[in-house]
């Protein structure tokens, strides 16, 4: 198969570079989201935070932590653009739980993931819950680096640490009839305080239909940058799908439930006419307030042409067959 996708590794940006300091930011009317399209957004200048601020949200107990850095599966090697700085991908993300903009470091502080569990459930012949700490012994760990795209139109390049969620499926033994995989976030209304808004269809939850959940690109991330996930990632561990807008990806994830029935997600039901079940990338399919056709790489602000399915095709255009 070819990796129309890579380049060459003389092209990837060292983790420690200098990245700019101008984002792109507005905001929607709903839920505080921010907005970082192509024509759309608003530059502005801020002063780079303090590295220990921003990156030392770490988990009180990280499970297997001496399982990092992992092997990299050179399958995925690289996004086709430059590595996103870790503290930039860490002080510009998206978790709604906390915060509706981007400095989640800001708001994480009384989040703990430890203890934490993970429930496998529906129509399995295995039902199972892991243990954060055997989960991540039960599968072997490796690093893999995709391309994000937000539905915002921003986007990064990530080296994520994890498993395929294929492997976890395949030892809860699907069961005939199974055609999706529901994906359920904590809820901690306590720890969390955009849980207390009743406008919003708490706990998070997300799905994908079993094959898209079994594609070798679906990965269940623990770490990132060669260490276990921050908090504002989605501890202890969540769901990459690098195919789709990153609202699709699921952050720390207590329940994974198959069924036979399309599950509710949370932008879907929240804003149907704005966010579908499907949100493959796809530039050719605007969002209702602005266009997809471009994105802005987070921290250096280049821009790109946004490429279908992300540039993933080869991996999952079969997917979408008529």
């Amino acid at each position: 198969m070819s990796e129309t996708w890579n380049a060459p590794q003389r092209e990837v940006t060292p983790e420690a570079a200098v990245m700019s300091r101008r984002k792109w930011l507005a905001r929607l009317g709903l839920g505080g989201i921010a907005l970082a399209g192509a024509g759309g957004g608003l530059l502005y200048a801020f002063r780079r935070p303090d590295p220990e601020r921003v990156l030392g949200h770490r988990q009180e107990h990280a499970p297997g932590a001496n399982l990092y850095p992992a092997r990299l599966n050179t399958g995925f090697k690289d996004g086709g653009r430059p590595l996103t700085d870790e503290q930039e991908a860490a002080t510009y993300c998206n978790f709604y739980e906390f915060s509706g903009g981007k400095a989640v470091y800001r708001h994480i502080d009384r989040f703990r993931t430890a203890p934490w569990q993970v429930e496998v459930k529906g129509l399995v012949a295995r039902p199972h819950t892991y243990d954060i700490d055997d989960l991540v012994k039960s599968f072997p760990l490796e690093e893999r680096v995709y391309r994000h795209r937000c539905v915002e139109a921003w986007a990064m390049v990530v080296p994520w640490t994890g498993f395929p969620l294929a492997a976890l499926l395949r030892a809860a033994e699907p069961l005939p009839g199974a055609k999706f995989v529901r994906l359920v976030s904590f809820r901690k209304p306590e720890e969390a305080g955009r849980q207390r808004d009743p406008g919003m269809p708490w706990p998070y939850t997300e799905g994908l239909t079993l094959a898209e959940a079994t594609n070798e690109l679906a990965f269940l991330a623990t770490g990132m940058y060669g260490h276990p996930l921050l908090k504002q990632h989605g501890a202890p561990v969540r769901l990459v799908v690098p195919w789709k807008y990153g609202f699709k990806g699921a952050k720390s994830v207590v329940t994974i439930e198959v069924t036979d029935r399309q599950p509710a997600t949370f932008w879907n039901t929240l804003v149907p006419h704005e966010y579908d079940f499907w949100a493959n990338v796809d530039p050719a399919i605007p969002h209702p307030r602005w266009s997809q056709a471009r994105e802005r790489m987070l921290g250096t602000g280049e821009t790109y042409d946004t490429v279908k399915y992300n540039g993933y095709g080869e991996w999952v255009a079969k997917l979408y067959k008529a």
